[in-house]
């Protein structure tokens, strides 16, 4: 058994296919596919740093990590490396190996503390732990089943709201970044971001090739965006919400409520059968909106933080 770490080689098809395949083993609740790993590190800023990893034994990539730092982060010095290992391949030593490649390659770009999404389950926690990293927040993966499942009537929106899909803001989005931008500063995380760079938005977000713009559905007040859901898709039965929020002068309303019940609606009759998302387990509000979708918790993941040095 030959068992080696190295950089993802994103012009290789093999590579990008090997990758999304352990991910979505790994992660089935997250979508995953060979042109989104490859348009991530096309377009990914310089100072990310990001150099996705992957553990090769014997010609088949079993792990993989995703490594950066996070640039956009007002604090300096915060990396993060996200690892995961085929569930058929585990206990072969390709997770410590990737962890400690990666930590090295951290360092190298500047990083001073690594964070590292792991799956809420006694040995991947342990394995964490007795690398020298603490648990801090916690996230929940959630399943909506759009075929059995309880997704409530679509809504009718109340007078001066109109819902429309992504498509409406296809040669302008830029009133999406704002508020896109604005949703994400208040989200609860460990890294406070900063969507600052319309163009680099534009490049990673608005035309990355999971975002479904005619699934993503968003609330207009009078004209102006209020809230919406952003949805993913992989070319599969499955449907993902990557980011659900409302600005803050219209929070309050029920106005993300109907966004997603107007997505979750158009994913369905676009013939998609399951719906996933993820929550902080601390932000109550989209929690509750969850539940009363009919989502149902089916993992949880715990963010763990070292520092380097």
């Amino acid at each position: 058994m030959t068992l080696i770490v190295r950089e993802l080689r994103a012009d290789d098809a093999q590579d990008t296919e090997g990758f999304a395949l352990v991910r979505r083993a790994a992660l089935p609740f997250m979508l995953a596919s060979a042109e989104s790993v490859a348009f991530e590190v096309a377009q990914a800023h310089p100072d990310a740093h990001y150099r996705p990893l992957v553990a090769v034994e014997d010609g088949e990539i079993i792990g993989t990590a995703q490594t950066g730092v996070a640039h956009d982060s007002p604090e300096p010095g915060i990396g993060f490396a996200n690892v995961y290992v085929h569930p058929d391949r585990r206990g072969r030593g390709a997770g410590s190996l990737i962890v400690r490649t990666a930590e090295e390659r951290l360092a190298a770009a500047g990083a001073t503390s690594v964070f590292s999404w792991v799956l809420d389950e006694p040995s991947n926690r342990a394995f964490a732990e007795s690398r020298g990293y603490r648990p801090s927040r916690s996230a929940h993966f959630l399943r909506l089943d759009l075929v059995d499942g309880t997704l409530p009537p679509l809504q009718r929106p109340p007078a001066g709201v109109e819902i429309v899909s992504g498509e409406h803001f296809r040669n302008d989005p830029r009133p999406l970044f704002e508020l896109d931008a604005e949703t994400a500063a208040d989200e609860p995380s460990d890294v406070d971001t900063e969507f600052t760079d319309y163009a680099r938005w534009l490049a990673e977000t608005w035309n990355h090739p999971l975002l479904s713009h005619g699934l993503t559905s968003v609330a207009l007040v009078d004209g102006r965006p209020a809230a919406f859901t952003a949805a993913r898709t992989d070319g599969s039965s499955r449907y993902y919400t990557g980011m659900t929020g409302t600005a803050r002068a219209f929070r309050g309303r029920g106005l993300a409520k109907l966004a997603k019940n107007d997505s979750l609606h158009r994913a369905r009759a676009a013939g998609h059968t399951e719906a996933f998302t993820g929550n902080d387990t601390g932000n109550e509000p989209m929690l509750a909106i969850n539940k009363w979708f009919g989502y149902e918790i089916c993992a949880t993941e715990v963010r763990h933080v070292r520092t380097l040095g």
